[in-house]
């Protein structure tokens, strides 16, 4: 799934145009307040939508005080009908810079002051511009937004882009390893610490809902869509993995969602694409699936976001899991007692797009559960829809009425209530800071497995040359760069070739021939899985070059992204992985290759017939 720098005194002027907000306090200019939130290192202030009687939170979970519940009704009763059914929808948002009068702001605003949505799910851009946009929409809204992002990976999924053709970072927050790179570890407080870093970061960018940790089991290694985004394959140590982040998430003081509810691993189908299938019974659904979840509700996460998938054992029907209620409702909330906020996964996905108009997917969303109805295709069509259905009786204002109040509390609770603008110059103090990259770098040295090493090539061997074959569509610009750093900076000699998908058999041939008795082959693959485009394997030409070089020359194979892709060539003598396509991973897999770290990664996945879970070879650090 999944900025502009604008004039203080330009959205002072565009700001409060609804009129059920309570009247603004002035607006201070976030630069030149630097008040510091209780419980984190990120400076706050008091923006023109706060409520200045409510405080900062000493932590997420607290109970709620007198003034918090006061602050919930009294804006509660100053809703509309359809000013409530607004605060429901939650509309994308590219961190992009654009002018004030742009297009797209301009329809960005009118989504915030006329439709009056109640919260925007921020994709890509700086994290500066990330910010500066949120700030932005923060002013211009009568109800402080919720401010959601897809951040599986941390904030470093908020980069700045790379300039080519010198290949200049335009910086990012700290990349953090994929969450399979974690279960490699097994270090619950690995999976703390990363949570802690991306609830601060978070926070600091104005974001306040998380969406991660991925709760799914991945037990079918065909998932073109889970993959390494889940922590394994034992439903026991995903749960426990899980909670770890959750728990430190929210200790951050932002709100963790788990996600793809109540199971996306087990299916062979992109729900970007189609609806998925997932084949488990009610018993095996019990002691598989709903493991991480139920383990996630018991640390108190505040979110679940829905899968749309079929589940059979519980809707035979095949309505997707977000359009069911006795799986939103009857699972979710009855049976696991869940009370926090149930988002929707992405409206705009064909795993529920095809059999259901955007209307009636957001009607059905509703009666079925779901509280935040994300991205949908219109968000004035969907209020539309939902309140139609509100005047006929088939949603009550009952259900409205709860849904938006959950709402409301999670708004006060993050902190979207009483700071919603952050500060610029406080943002660059926490994102990236260098304990969050030490983070980062130690979870991916704990998470490199050697599954094979039939030749001993691990390390390698000193003074010899080294060809590295970088295996990576051409959208990966930057694939194998860190390694190859890494690799050079031990002293040894390297060469590389870039292979890719179109890479043809002449220039493979070419490249076999080329190759020395002495050279140390390394074969790396950088595949990373794309939503809706299944890019999870190496091209079937260029797989079977590299099993059959294989056969006749020992081959190390590193592979980023997909741990699977060995499938593809068993024939390989040695075979590393890292499960992510972070560059910190990169850099731990060159200092495992040279000896410089220890190897101490255990497979958290298997594939039947080459590696089991629990798999992983021990290498000491070179002397």
């Amino acid at each position: 799934m999944h900025s502009s720098a604008l004039s203080l005194s330009l959205l002072a002027a565009l700001a409060g145009a609804v009129a059920c907000a309570p009247r603004p306090a002035p607006i201070v200019d976030p630069e030149t307040a630097p008040d510091t939130m209780p419980g984190a290192a990120v400076p706050v202030t008091t923006p023109a939508a706060a409520d200045p009687a409510l405080e900062p939170r000493q932590a997420l979970l607290d109970p709620l005080t007198d003034d918090e519940r006061e602050w919930i009704d009294r804006t509660l009763a100053g809703l509309s009908t359809r000013q409530r059914i607004g605060q429901m929808v939650s509309v994308w948002v590219l961190g992009d810079y654009v002018n004030v009068d742009a297009p797209a702001f301009r329809e960005l605003r009118r989504q915030v002051t006329e439709d009056g949505i109640g919260g925007v799910i921020m994709s890509l851009g700086s994290p500066i511009e990330v910010a500066s946009k949120v700030n932005s929409l923060q002013r211009l809204a009568a109800v402080p937004l919720l401010v959601s992002s897809d951040l599986e990976p941390g904030l470093g999924r908020l980069e700045g882009g790379v300039f080519v053709p010198s290949l200049m970072s335009a910086g990012s927050a700290t990349v953090l390893p994929s969450s399979m790179a974690f279960g490699a570890g097994d270090r619950e407080e690995d999976a703390r610490a990363a949570g802690r870093v991306i609830g601060r970061e978070a926070l600091a960018t104005g974001i306040h809902l998380v969406f991660a940790p991925v709760a799914d089991v991945n037990n079918n290694p065909a998932n073109p869509v889970i993959n390494i985004r889940s922590f394994g394959e034992d439903p026991q140590r995903v749960g426990a993995l899980t909670a770890a982040f959750v728990e430190g998430i929210q200790g951050a003081g932002a709100m963790a969602t788990v996600k793809h509810f109540p199971g996306h691993g087990d299916t062979g189908t992109d729900s970007h694409l189609a609806i998925a299938v997932v084949p488990s019974n009610a018993a095996r659904l019990d002691s598989v699936e709903l493991v991480p979840f139920r383990r996630a509700i018991a640390a108190g996460v505040g979110g679940v976001m829905s899968a749309h998938i079929a589940l059979p054992a519980i809707q035979p029907s095949g309505v997707p899991a977000t359009l069911a209620p006795s799986v939103m409702t009857g699972l979710l909330r009855d049976s696991l007692g869940f009370e926090g906020l149930a988002v929707t996964d992405a409206l705009t996905m064909e795993g529920i797009g095809k059999g259901y108009s955007p209307a009636e997917s957001a009607v059905l969303a509703v009666q079925a559960g779901a509280d935040v109805l994300l991205m949908p295709r219109s968000a004035r069509q969907t209020i539309d829809a939902v309140e139609a259905a509100v005047r006929s009786g088939a949603i009550s204002e009952a259900r409205i009425e709860q849904s938006v109040r959950r709402l409301l509390e999670w708004k006060v609770r993050t902190g979207a209530v009483a700071r919603p603008i952050v500060s610029l110059e406080a943002l660059r103090r926490v994102v990236a800071a260098p304990e969050h990259q030490a983070v980062a770098r130690g979870i991916a040295d704990r998470s490199i497995t050697l599954l094979r090493d039939r030749q001993t090539m691990v390390p390698l061997a000193r003074g010899r040359r080294t060809v590295a074959l970088v295996y990576a569509s051409e959208g990966e610009i930057t694939a194998g760069r860190t390694l190859l750093a890494g690799l050079r900076a031990g002293g040894g000699t390297v060469a590389s070739i870039r292979l890719g998908p179109d890479t043809p058999p002449s220039r493979l041939d070419s490249i076999g021939r080329s190759l020395r008795p002495d050279d140390a082959v390394l074969v790396s693959t950088h595949v990373r899985r794309i939503e809706g485009a299944g890019r999870t394997a190496v091209a079937p030409v260029v797989a079977g070059w590299i099993d059959q070089l294989a056969r006749t020359r020992p081959v190390m194979a590193v592979a980023f992204g997909n741990p699977y892709v060995i499938g593809q060539f068993p024939s390989v003598g040695g075979y590393l992985v890292t499960y992510s396509m972070a560059p910190v991973s990169e850099e731990a897999a060159a200092a495992a290759l040279l000896g410089r770290t220890a190897i101490t990664g255990v497979a958290p996945v298997s594939l039947p017939g080459i590696f089991s879970r629990g798999d992983g070879l021990r290498r000491a650090a070179r002397p």
